[in-house]
């Protein structure tokens, strides 16, 4: 009686696995079957960009180029997992695939070049590597620490938290100020004293605080020049040479620090002054006569 029981709900879910689902030509089978490739398809392309970015990162390629290649492969390998998907489905892909061609060449033909011109200057910044991860730059105006370079895109990340996303052919056709590439950097600080004051004195001063600063370079040797005879000041920028890591400590001790010599050894820092003269004006009243 177990046995006929058992051959009775086998029948039955061999019956069920074999319906046709209502409004298409797809079985219940079938469908299980391609649920199934498009879950392990999905697992296996996890599985295959992880192992691609393992062997890339030993070619010691930027983690820039690595993000851009993984990010370009896991795009193609998903596309392939849905086309199979579809084709467990038993849907006709290879009319799908001519006929997507078509309209990706009419779209492209109608006005979608910029696409194409985004992906390709993608291609070229992740090579060339004018910037890379974790670098600070100005791109068409905008500054920010690069996040990452995608297919159509890149992203910049403001000091303040703003995220910045540049089109790609934007990118590679405008100037790139990668104000981080460089080891040193030099730190300007400008500052005016009066025209009263002792200019051979407040140079040397300023050279000797930035000599004694320790984490101003040696080499190339600080230095200080007049940039301008301004209205009110003589201008004077202090020029000190550091590792680009410590350029923003450097500039803020040394615009604080001659402030302070300067007031202490008797060097005058004016700001802007408007003299006003009034004068009296008498009228003088006329008599008829």
């Amino acid at each position: 009686m177990g046995d006929g029981i058992s051959s009775g709900v086998i029948e039955q879910s061999n019956g069920i696995i074999k319906q046709v689902i209502p409004y298409t030509d797809i079985t219940v089978s079938r469908l299980i079957f391609a649920i199934i490739v498009l879950i392990a398809g999905f697992i296996s392309v996890k599985f295959l960009v992880y192992i691609f970015r393992k062997g890339i990162q030993k070619t010691k390629l930027p983690d820039l180029t690595t993000q851009f290649l993984a990010h370009f492969l896991s795009i193609l390998l998903y596309v392939i997992v849905i086309l199979a998907f579809l084709k467990s489905l038993s849907f006709d892909v290879d009319s799908f695939v001519v006929g997507l061609s078509a309209v990706i060449g009419l779209v492209l033909g109608l006005g979608m070049q910029d696409t194409l011109t985004n992906i390709t200057a993608g291609v070229w910044v992740a090579a060339i590597r004018p910037i890379d991860m974790g670098e600070i730059v100005i791109i068409n105006g905008q500054t920010g620490k690069v996040r990452s370079v995608g297919i159509m895109s890149t992203e910049l990340l403001t000091p303040d938290n703003q995220l910045i996303t540049i089109p790609n052919k934007l990118v590679w056709g405008s100037s790139i100020v990668n104000m981080t590439r460089m080891p040193t950097r030099r730190a300007s600080v400008d500052v005016g004293i009066s025209y009263s004051s002792d200019i051979e004195k407040a140079i040397k001063i300023a050279i000797e605080l930035m000599k004694g600063h320790p984490l101003v370079l040696p080499e190339p040797e600080p230095a200080v020049v007049t940039t301008e005879l301004a209205n009110s000041s003589v201008n004077l920028q202090l020029r000190a040479w550091t590792k680009t890591g410590d350029l923003w400590a450097v500039k803020n001790d040394l615009t604080a620090e001659v402030f302070e010599v300067y007031r202490r050894e008797g060097i005058e820092i004016p700001f802007p002054q408007m003299d006003i003269h009034v004068k009296d004006i008498k009228e003088t009243k006329i008599k008829e006569m």
